[in-house]
């Protein structure tokens, strides 16, 4: 879990996320490529493919300063089609894009590039790592992509999280501790600046995420039937999904099936939940006499209790806390990351199954709207001692 790579390591990690992210779609549809169904929680394929190339373009080669940027080399249009802080989401579908294999050649010549970049003596690592961690980003979104558009993994890629051992607890006695990450920890996004002190009073959090088989319990216990369950936001969002299950679950002749990436299969009661939203991680919880940890409870019980804490790699996993800048925020060179999306998002940590693990870090925070449920997220457990 080292994000400060030097040289040698960040030429060795540049390939493998591409080599990650072209095998992803590697099996994907011709005409996928050209369009695909507008949703809100995709980009189409041919515009996220090379939005990554455009970004690595504009970080490691066209930089002057963080506000000035030379043109791209490769593509004269490259920013009127793929900056995403300039092109709406919704006109991503509509846009005279490039055709895949121009595409395809867009992203070997950056990457050719970035390499030859990158070994030049004035070469600041700093924003070859950011790319790294972007693209990174994208390949697991475009697992999301394949999930919501019911298309199969390629064969070798993990289509879920394993199973989980049974959980257990994990008791932390309270006081001072340190949240954030400190200026000589690597690379470091913004919304984790900088490490600071809170107080946190007495808790108990799961050793596991909450598994299929005790989140089945809550649904066959009529847990989606019962308000009491159910916050007033987690209500509307009941009214207005219609579910009595989480996404992608239904009932069968032989029992309960889950489906990934357009297969149904028995639903394995030992792997962790997936596909929750916030609503309904708090609506089990108070259904079993628990509730959602603090964002700050997540992060200390990481960084005490280590790989007893662990897995880290199996799901997202929702915390109760709004997600917001630490005191003092500046955003980083790459502005958007985090400042558009505070107060409107929930705080997440962990990382999924599909989440490259050079991301991963007690402090590394992810935000997402709670009603979301399209990504590789579910929960643990906590209670007050």
């Amino acid at each position: 879990m080292n994000r400060d790579l030097d040289r040698a390591a960040l030429h060795a990690a540049m390939d493998d996320s591409r080599q990650r992210l072209l095998a992803i779609y590697a099996d994907l549809a011709p005409e996928l490529w050209q369009a695909v169904p507008y949703l809100k929680i995709i980009n189409p394929p041919r515009w996220e493919a090379g939005h990554v190339a455009w970004f690595n373009e504009r970080w490691c080669l066209r930089r002057i300063d963080d506000e000035r940027f030379r043109p791209s080399r490769f593509l004269a249009d490259a920013d009127r089609w793929f900056n995403s802080g300039t092109v709406e989401h919704g006109t991503r579908w509509t846009l005279d894009l490039p055709d895949r294999q121009a595409i395809l050649d867009y992203m070997a010549a950056t990457l050719a590039a970035c390499h030859e970049a990158l070994e030049r003596e004035d070469a600041d690592l700093y924003y070859f790592r950011l790319s790294l961690y972007h693209e990174d980003m994208h390949c697991e979104a475009f697992h999301y992509t394949l999930q919501t558009l019911d298309q199969p993994l390629p064969a070798g890629l993990p289509a879920g999280p394993p199973p989980v051992e049974e959980a257990g607890e994990l008791e932390f006695p309270g006081g001072a501790v340190e949240i954030g990450s400190r200026p000589d920890g690597g690379f470091v996004f913004d919304n984790e600046k900088w490490a600071h002190e809170e107080i946190l009073a007495p808790f108990a959090i799961d050793t596991r995420p909450v598994s299929n088989g005790k989140f089945l319990a809550f649904v066959e216990d009529g847990g989606y039937e019962e308000p009491r369950w159910w916050s007033e936001a987690g209500r509307r969002w009941l009214a207005e999904s219609g579910r009595g299950a989480p996404r992608a679950w239904r009932r069968a002749a032989g029992g309960w099936q889950r489906k990934a990436f357009g297969a149904w299969r028995p639903l394995a009661a030992e792997e962790p939940v997936v596909h929750v939203t916030a609503f309904e991680a708090e609506a089990w919880c108070k259904w079993a006499g628990r509730r959602l940890p603090a964002e700050a409870e997540w992060e200390a019980a990481a960084r005490r209790f280590g790989e007893d804490f662990s897995p880290w790699g199996h799901v997202w996993q929702w915390t109760a806390t709004p997600f917001a800048p630490y005191a003092g925020f500046a955003p980083d060179a790459y502005a958007d990351y985090s400042r558009l999306w505070f107060h409107t998002h929930r705080a997440v940590r962990g990382g999924s199954f599909a989440t490259p693990a050079r991301l991963l870090a007690p402090a590394f925070r992810n935000f997402y709207e709670p009603q979301r449920d399209d990504i590789f997220i579910g929960f643990r457990s906590a209670r007050s001692l």
